[in-house]
This record gives structure tokens, C-alpha cells and sequence, in this order.
């Protein structure tokens, strides 16, 4: 095996999410609360644009960046939703985020490249640009910020090797968002430089508090360097479909990424292009909207629930569906007192280290409530017993 392979680390919430299928498969009371996923079906009206482009023999190959009306749809949802001018040659549609992401650095990072990554984290950052050459600049963030990265923080982590910054808003696993006001005090840092911003706004549709703004909207010098990352997986529940796409004002950095997946993948899923379309163009925006008012009401209980337990604490999340709850009064070691979870009270959450913060757990609260506080009063037993 290479020594670039090697020095790749597996995704400790795969890991996770694998290992409680297989205890469940077994016959053991498992609550998973790692997964990335929603618990909803994908909207009907999405399978049935699918059944649609099955039936109508759209099942061979397409062009690599996506068919024209898929790439005209996602100019349009950044136009209607975000204040984004894209030309469809701006676009391009990847097998997910991890591929939009993959092929993003593979063009962009040489080796020794400096990549600013605010911690917590999510897991496939830093492992994609190590496993690209470049070199992970980690500026950890705190409950007093909310876990976001200040002006001031970045100003100092900026040296002359900086080639990127990855924000993610909302932020998983922590659900932050930045505000417009935060999002602009980063971009005047910014100013005079040749960094570039990858803007991962996979939950943007899942922000409960305040208004969603995207970074390339802040002003025309943040259009220029942002690269918009997003998709499918979270708002309409299309994890499986394996759709994200990446729009950015260069493109040229587009067509690199494009002949980089010409060679790799070739186009994604033909099917899927025709379905996302339908998630895209506001035909599913109902199902979104019923989906929200699930996990506002879900998020709500769940971090009165685990407040209420002595010895552990979580910030209310503005968006994505996740809690990132502080164990620091019992334990700063999160991977055991995950490990432990899982095999005493067979309750599955992923341990801060995963996301470069120790002392903490993410867990998903895209389940529903009965399984949430089941959960819960299991944690708390947890805690009682061993702490």
C-alpha cells in the first residue's frame, strides 16, 4: 500500500453507524444516534421524477459536469435562494459532498499548501487534504463563540502557504451558523489575499434560527474566491442518491475538476440527475418544510433532556441535526466514554475526537422522539453509574 493510503484514516462515523447495524443485526436493542441521516423517506415527489426519467430511457451516459437542465436547475435554487449568478459552465454535479470535496483539493492543494480548518470539525476535512499533499492548519473554536471561528483567529493562522479556508454553515457537528455580520468581519481578513473559501452548505435548508446567508453572497470579492459545496443528502433526505455539486465564479477551477472526474467517475447517476432536479427547482419544498418543524421540535427536546442531566451540557444548535453535548464534568475522554456507552447501554454516538474536540459527543437527532429520549435516559443512567 502507498504511504498516502496508509496515512488515511477511516471515517469514525461509518465506523460507528457499521458496527451498531451489526450489533442490531444481531439481535441486540441498539440506539443509533451517529448517522448522518435523516429518518424521513425522500419526498414523493422526487422518486417519481425518478420513476419519470427511467421510464423516459434517460439511463445512459450524460455529460461529466451533469445534463444541461439538472446544471440550470442548481444555478436557479442558488439564484432564488442565495443571491447567486452561476452560468451552467460554473456547475458541476458530484457523487456527493466527499466528491465535490475530493476533487476540489485534488486541483487545488499541492503538497506543503496550508489549509485552514476550524475544529470541531467534520471528519472528511482534514483526511482528504492530508491525503492531497497539504498540510491542515486546525484553529480550534469554543462554546463562547458558539464554536465558530473568529476574525482574530484567522488573521492569525493566515501565513504565506495559506491556500484555503473551509467553513461549514450550518456546521456539523456542532449546528452553528454564522451570522451575515460574522461571515463579513472574515471576509475583510480576507481581503488582499489569494485564499480561497470552500463554503459547505450541505444543511443550509435545516437552519432554525435567524436567516441562512451563504458566503459567496457577503460581496463580489467573496464571490470571486468561494467555492459553494452542497446538495441533496439533508434537506430532502437523499443520502443514498449520492448527489452534491460545487459552483464557483472561476471556471476554470470547474473544468479542472470536471477532467479530474472524467478520468474517475464520469458523470454521477443518471436517475438521480433527473431526480434532483425536483429537489432543487421547489417542488419539495413542503416536505422540507414538514421535515424542519421535526427536528426544531426534536433539537428542542432533546437539548432540554440532556441539560438536565448532572454532569453534561450542549449549546441549542441553530441548524443541521446534531447536538455536540460537553462531557468535561465527568471526562475529557469522549472515545471511552462513547466506547463505553455503546457497550453498556447499547447507545451509539460518535466521540469528539472524531471531530478534532475531545471532551465532546455529536449525537443525531434526525430520529424520532420516543427513540431520542429512550436514548437519553440511557445516557443519563450511563452517567450516573460510571461517573
Amino acid at each position: 500500500m502507498t504511504n498516502r493510503i496508509n496515512s488515511l484514516s477511516e471515517s469514525i462515523t461509518i465506523a460507528i453507524t457499521t458496527l451498531s447495524q451489526e450489533l442490531k443485526a444481531e439481535g441486540k436493542d441498539i440506539l443509533s444516534f451517529s448517522a448522518g441521516e435523516p429518518d424521513f423517506g425522500t419526498p414523493q415527489v422526487i422518486k417519481d421524477a425518478a420513476i419519470k426519467a427511467i421510464n423516459d430511457e434517460h439511463t445512459k451516459y450524460t455529460a461529466v459536469d451533469g445534463v444541461l437542465p439538472l446544471r440550470q436547475a442548481i444555478a436557479g435554487k442558488l439564484k432564488r435562494d442565495n443571491g447567486l449568478t452561476y452560468e451552467p459552465n460554473q456547475i458541476i454535479a458530484n457523487n456527493g459532498a466527499k466528491h465535490t470535496l475530493f476533487n476540489l483539493f485534488s486541483a487545488t492543494i499541492e503538497d506543503g499548501a496550508e489549509v485552514i480548518i476550524p475544529a470541531p470539525y467534520w471528519v472528511t476535512y482534514p483526511e482528504l487534504v492530508k491525503y492531497c499533499g497539504g498540510k491542515v492548519v486546525e484553529v480550534q473554536t469554543n462554546e463562547e463563540t458558539s464554536f465558530k471561528i473568529t476574525p482574530e483567529q484567522l488573521q492569525a493562522a493566515i501565513t504565506p502557504k495559506t491556500k484555503m479556508l473551509i467553513l461549514t454553515t450550518p456546521s456539523n457537528p456542532t449546528g452553528a451558523v454564522y451570522s451575515r455580520e460574522e461571515l463579513t468581519a472574515l471576509a475583510k481578513v480576507l481581503e488582499g489575499t489569494d485564499i480561497m473559501v470552500a463554503s459547505d452548505e450541505m444543511y443550509e435548508k435545516l437552519t432554525y434560527d435567524g436567516e441562512f446567508t451563504s458566503c459567496a453572497a457577503i460581496s463580489d470579492d467573496m464571490f470571486q474566491r468561494t467555492i459553494t459545496i452542497n446538495g441533496l443528502s439533508k434537506s430532502v433526505a437523499m443520502t443514498g442518491w449520492r448527489f452534491g455539486y460545487m459552483a464557483c465564479a472561476d471556471a476554470e477551477l470547474v473544468k479542472a475538476t470536471k477532467k479530474l472526474q472524467s478520468q474517475s467517475t464520469s458523470n454521477i447517476n443518471s436517475i438521480t440527475q433527473y431526480a434532483a432536479i425536483a429537489g432543487l427547482d421547489g417542488s419539495a419544498d413542503a416536505d422540507i418544510a414538514m421535515m424542519k418543524k421535526a427536528f426544531i421540535e426534536r433539537r428542542n427536546e432533546a437539548v432540554k433532556l440532556i441539560n438536565e442531566i448532572d454532569g453534561l451540557s450542549v449549546l441549542k444548535p441553530d441548524g443541521a441535526f446534531y447536538l455536540f453535548v460537553n462531557t468535561k464534568e465527568v471526562t475529557n475522554d469522549s472515545l471511552t466514554f462513547a466506547k463505553g456507552l455503546l457497550d453498556k447501554k447499547l447507545v451509539a454516538v460518535v466521540p469528539g475526537e472524531a471531530f478534532g474536540c475531545p471532551g465532546y459527543f455529536r449525537l443525531s437527532f434526525a430520529t424520532d422522539l420516543d427513540t431520542i429520549r429512550e436514548g437519553i435516559k440511557r445516557i443519563e443512567e450511563f452517567v450516573k453509574e460510571n461517573y
